[in-house]
């Protein structure tokens, strides 16, 4: 695990770019869509599965990996990647979002945060010092810093102390990081919907120095509208020669807008969520499958998809095994869901190399706009 972790530009069209994160591990094409694979695992799906949607790196996720199995059981057993049998690139996230989410009775110090456990009440404290031991034990390709998410809404005051004890945990990040050939370790953009902390932010980080910047706190609850003016000068504000990460985006169309605003990466769980719900992501937008419209529509969910799910079933099919809570519903509407994700990916890298980009964005929201094809 000796090769250089590195990112090149290959193409341009105003803000957005295309490229590739090289890895010891494997090339991420860049823009990239991660799948969420939380617990070691992306729901419904074989890892073979999930590369053969065009996932070319997943997330895994440091707090609940270090509660479940534990980060030095992963290790014993090998490291992440063969434990999990993905022997591509893995991005881990810190946990300090989980911790500020789900975990129960936290105290927060310079520190580090005291929290117990969702699961069985055991008590754990998260430094930035042991955020990267998990990742190191773990042996993922991309750490990120350990940072402090807080909970919306929240003063502008409250923001900025926030954003500036993450700087502080970003630098004992990088301390305790040291030199790790081939893997490499994100900084945290934050400072909430606010330009000046988010300024402030971005020098901390290029002082410190990453292979990597991340754009944190959004997507929390501050709608697209915010997000995106956000976006239109974050980016901006972080090293051009290195990749730019969005942390938990996002549905289709914020995707598409945070590409036009210079994002190299992304991820979400929703395309695997919404799978198991029922929804699907189409071309045309979202189809709830659980509606009694698609009880006797022979027709497949997208003619122009060539996922499983499109190609072999039809919508009855698919309503039926979703309303008889059968495992194969959850397996089709998963798959289906993360091929639109990378075909879009797809797409939009595509449309940068030749330059066409605001025609492909044109197209893309006219023909959801359409809406669903018309029921029989």
């Amino acid at each position: 695990m000796t090769q250089k972790f590195d990112f090149h530009v290959t193409a341009t069209d105003g803000a957005a770019r295309t490229g590739a994160i090289h890895t010891p591990r494997g090339e991420i094409r860049t823009p990239a869509f991660m799948p969420v694979g939380t617990a070691a695992t992306v729901k419904a799906m074989l890892p073979e599965n999930v590369r053969a949607t065009g996932a070319d790196i997943l997330l895994g996720n440091t707090y609940h990996l270090m509660l479940r199995p534990t980060a030095e059981r992963v290790d014993r057993l090998g490291g992440l990647h063969r434990f999990m049998n993905w022997d591509r690139p893995i991005l881990t996230d810190s946990g300090g979002f989980q911790v500020m989410s789900l975990a129960a009775l936290r105290k927060l110090t310079e520190e580090g945060v005291r929290f117990k456990s969702h699961i069985d009440g055991s008590s754990h404290f998260l430094t930035p010092e042991r955020s990267m031991e998990i990742q190191r034990l773990l042996g993922s390709d991309i750490v990120m810093c350990f940072d402090e998410c807080p909970a919306l809404p929240a003063t502008d005051a409250e923001v900025a102390k926030s954003m500036q004890l993450s700087m502080r945990w970003a630098q004992r990040s990088r301390d305790a990081f040291g030199d790790r050939p081939g893997h490499a370790l994100f900084g945290i953009q934050q400072g909430g919907v606010t330009r000046e902390l988010r300024e402030e932010s971005a020098v901390a980080l290029r002082a410190i120095g990453f292979d990597g910047y991340a754009i944190g706190g959004l997507a929390v609850g501050e709608g697209q509208e915010a997000m995106f003016g956000v976006l239109d000068y974050a980016p901006g504000m972080l090293p051009e020669d290195k990749p730019r990460y969005l942390m938990g985006v996002g549905k289709p169309d914020d995707i598409v807008g945070a590409v036009e605003r210079g994002v190299d990466m992304m991820d979400c769980v929703l395309p695997s969520r919404s799978g198991r719900t029922g929804q699907a992501f189409t071309r045309r937008g979202v189809v709830n499958l659980r509606n009694a419209r698609h009880m006797d529509d022979p027709r497949p969910l997208d003619e122009d998809c060539t996922c499983p799910a499109c190609r072999s079933y039809s919508r009855a099919y698919l309503h039926h095994v979703l309303r008889s809570q059968e495992i194969i519903a959850s397996m089709l509407l998963t798959w289906h869901n993360l091929h639109y994700y990378q075909e879009l990916m797809a797409g939009l890298r595509g449309a940068i190399s030749e330059g066409n980009l605001s025609g492909f964005v044109g197209a893309f929201h006219a023909q959801r706009a359409e809406g669903d094809i018309e029921p029989l």
